[in-house]
């Protein structure tokens, strides 16, 4: 082994120095020609020599314990460092509605990355003043500042100063900034002759790369302010309520009297210091004469104003918390923003992403009011309620909503448990879907071109046999199930009727006779899985809703209806930029033509009943709108789902301690008693109230109808008594007949008994019974011993006398 060199005189400390004055105090190019290295040592004899030889001091033993020689020492000095990375810094993520609005802000370091153009001339000069006046004029190492502070140091009284300039503070930062263990931070900020050591190697190498404003703009970035604000913009919102851009003298004072204890100086927590190391700042200005000594003193009697601006981190005190809390474990669950879980956090927290996502606010405000009106967060039943809003066609989340603030359960009128969302994106593994799966079975038997007249019948009780799964498996059950719930039963229904009154023997019988494999085929074609992600469980009560389910599915699900059949996955992010504007990859919805648009057209021809004519009749919002009421077993939960073509909605309400440990079958509630609750006894309202405040002022659309096919056996609804409209006139009679639910065909006969233009006859003829939608045709007369013509001349049929299929 080669023995260590002896390091002595001029041939160790003196080219140590050499090299470090070169980066000390930069001189002209020619002073170091007439001068060279003497030149160099001279000036570094002189008021730079103490700092020289401290830092010598900091390299030679090091140099000594390797066998590197002083030479050697300088070049290793001068080599970049291998590992020297300055990476972007770490800044806050927004969440963005549709408007544009910050729905909440994500951030492990509260932190906005600006230019230096957008940091007020001011500022900056008050923070070169305060830290490193002459940033400009030295190198990576400023002997004059290392000097005075060792120095003042030494005086008793003078408490401690920095010789830090700069560079070194930002190399100090970055080096934190970039270790990825506790362990690594701490070593970044020790204070430490190798700290100091490689912090200056890196500071001459800095220098080297980057000119002098870029290392300024980095420094103001990534400098601590206090109360969590990193960097000059975010302090500058924070404390002020204003940009970087629009600070005055005042506040660029306070704001750079804070870096060197941000503690100690922060004006919020200690007002008294805050003010005095401003004044600090505004005198070193002066002497500086950066500005003059009378606006110093002006602005030192004006009083520190602070309009603080809290940052809120995260979805708790977002005024759509659990759509934020939806959107965020989107990105920390889906390996589309990063491989590890890690990866993704660190992406939401330190990534500066901006998250445009698909939410209205009118929309959602809309639903947190109806939800909170019906179901408030600390009702004295402790029932909760939740409700997610779909837009057909594209799959957007358009609100979401829970009758709770987010929070720790353990706390009344809170829950860390998103009731609108899957496992996947908020903890809950879904409930019962009740009556709502039914129509799964209505579309899978529409699929197979069954007409609306189909009938079953419908016994009171009904022991489910004769069923097979996907598997091809005999699936079955020995317990006879009964019409509870919202439904009826005890004799025939149409695949109308037996879904607007909701039949559970109907559907058991016609999920027998589509087959069960078929309907839960039907229902994940609509995006339908279990809250905690599995497939549905198949067995004969599938159709009865047992699967337990999340809002947010259920109403994509009916909202495929709304478009016609073409189903999207419900998502919530539309896109992403990073903090440099570049787009971030982001989930798709995935649309597709899950079923026929004349199979969806004809399940929203029969739901539209349930409004007008069901078990959630008295429940239309004005326009055209479909849905379907759920009830689960023993009054457990409810639901309703439901559509227009602009928007679709789902709502459940249960117990989350446990439905089927606290039923609704008795309920009261802060005072109102409702008896036992069904689809549309709450729910149903809670959607009524959303929808019409969501839509209010869109344009109304209608439905398209359903092909004729499916009123080859008529129109499914149960026979009604044909009024006798005999003697009216023929305006009328039409009237009458219509509102019976009757189509009308006019046609003209003679008669001795009623005048001319008196209705005559009828057929059917009036006392005879016929299936609402079936056509009448109405003879009125043309007066004694006319000639009949078989039609009206000269008499124009009155709107909607026509078969309209």
């Amino acid at each position: 082994m080669e023995p260590h060199r002896k390091i002595t005189g001029s041939t160790g400390v003196g080219v140590v120095l050499r090299h470090l004055s070169v980066y000390a105090d930069p001189v002209s190019s020619r002073g170091r020609r007439q001068g060279g290295a003497a030149y160099a040592i001279r000036r570094l004899a002189g008021l730079g020599v103490l700092a020289g030889l401290l830092v010598a001091m900091l390299i030679l033993p090091m140099a000594c314990t390797a066998g590197m020689g002083a030479r050697d020492t300088a070049s290793w000095f001068q080599k970049v460092p291998d590992d020297l990375r300055t990476p972007e810094l770490a800044q806050r993520s927004r969440i963005l509605a549709t408007d544009g609005s910050t729905i909440a802000t994500f951030y492990f370091e509260n932190r906005i990355d600006v230019k230096l153009g957008q940091v007020a001339p001011v500022a900056r000069k008050s923070i070169l003043a305060i830290e490193d006046s002459r940033f400009y004029e030295h190198g990576a190492l400023d002997s004059r500042g290392t000097v005075r502070a060792l120095l003042n140091n030494l005086k008793p009284g003078m408490g401690t100063q920095g010789g830090s300039g700069i560079t070194q503070q930002y190399v100090k930062n970055m080096l934190a900034e970039t270790a990825q263990t506790k362990q690594e931070r701490q070593a970044a900020l020790a204070v430490t002759p190798a700290r100091k050591l490689r912090e200056l190697r890196y500071a001459v190498a800095l220098e080297r790369q980057l000119s002098k404003d870029e290392i300024l703009r980095r420094y103001l970035n990534i400098a601590y302010f206090g109360d969590g604000a990193y960097g000059i913009e975010a302090a500058a919102r924070h404390y002020f309520s204003k940009p970087a851009a629009k600070l005055n003298l005042s506040e660029s004072a306070a704001l750079a009297g804070i870096v060197r204890n941000p503690f100690a100086y922060n004006p919020h927590l200690h007002p008294v210091a805050g003010r005095a190391r401003r004044d600090v700042v505004l005198s070193r200005l002066a002497d500086l004469g950066w500005i003059g000594k009378a606006e110093a003193a002006t602005t030192a009697r004006q009083p520190l104003v602070l309009r603080i601006n809290q940052t809120a981190n995260g979805c708790v005190t977002s005024k759509a918390p659990f759509f934020c809390d939806y959107v965020q474990r989107e990105i920390l669950t889906n390996p589309v923003f990063g491989r590890t879980g890690e990866a993704r956090k660190r992406l939401l927290q330190r990534g500066g992403l901006t998250i445009q996502t698909t939410m209205d606010w009118k929309v959602q405000r809309a639903a947190q009011h109806a939800i909170d009106r019906h179901v408030p967060a600390r009702n004295s039943a402790h029932k909760a309620a939740a409700e997610t809003l779909v837009e057909p066609g594209t799959g957007e989340i358009k609100g979401m909503a829970v009758d709770r603030l987010l929070g720790p359960n353990r706390e009344r009128g809170k829950t860390w448990i998103n009731f609108a969302a899957d496992a996947d994106h908020g903890a809950s593994i879904g409930m019962p879907a009740g009556s709502t799966f039914k129509v799964f079975t209505l579309a899978a038997a529409l699929d197979q071109d069954l007409p609306f007249g189909t009938r079953l019948n419908a016994p009171s009780g009904f022991t489910p046999t004769g069923y097979r799964n996907c598997k091809g498996q005999r699936v079955g059950d020995t317990k006879t199930l009964h019409n509870s719930s919202d439904g009826e039963g005890g004799r025939s229904f149409s695949l109308v009727t037996g879904t607007w009154h909701s039949v559970n023997t109907f559907f058991l019988g016609l999920e027998r006779k589509v087959g069960l494999c078929d309907t839960a085929k039907m229902a994940e074609k609509l995006g339908m899985r279990q809250g905690n992600g599995k497939p549905l469980e198949q067995y004969p009560s599938f159709t009865l809703g047992f699967n337990p389910v999340s809002p947010t599915r259920m109403a994509a699900a009916y909202a495929a209806f709304a478009a016609r059949g073409r189903y999207c996955e419900p998502i919530a992010i539309k896109s992403i930029t990073d903090s440099a504007g570049r787009p971030v990859t982001v989930p798709s919805a995935n649309c597709r033509q899950a079923i026929g648009k004349g199979v969806a057209d004809a399940v929203t021809h029969v739901l539209r009943g349930v409004l007008t004519k069901g078990t959630a009749s008295g429940q239309g919002i004005g326009r055209p709108a479909a849905g379907k009421t759920g009830t689960v077993d023993d009054f457990s939960a409810a639901w309703f789902a439901g559509y227009t073509p602009d928007l679709a909605s789902a709502v459940w309400m249960g117990d989350p301690r446990g439905g089927f440990g606290h039923p609704m079958g008795d309920l009261c509630m802060d005072g109102n008693c409702y008896g036992s609750v069904f689809g549309a006894t709450i729910p149903a309202p809670i959607w009524h109230d959303t929808m019409a405040a969501a839509l209010s002022g869109t344009p109304e659309h209608g439905f398209h109808s359903p092909p004729g096919r499916y009123f080859s056996k008529g129109s499914g609804e149960d026979n009604v008594r044909i009024p006798d409209v005999r003697g009216m006139k023929a305006a009328r009679a039409v009237q009458v007949l219509r509102s019976a639910g009757f189509q009308v065909r006019l046609a003209s006969a003679s008669s001795d008994k009623y005048p001319k233009g008196t209705v005559a006859d009828t057929n059917p003829g009036p006392g005879s019974a016929g299936p609402p939608g079936n056509t009448i045709t109405v003879y009125v007369s043309t007066g004694k011993n006319s000639k009949s013509t078989g039609g009206l001349a000269g008499l124009k049929p009155p709107p909607g006398t026509t078969p309209r299929h």
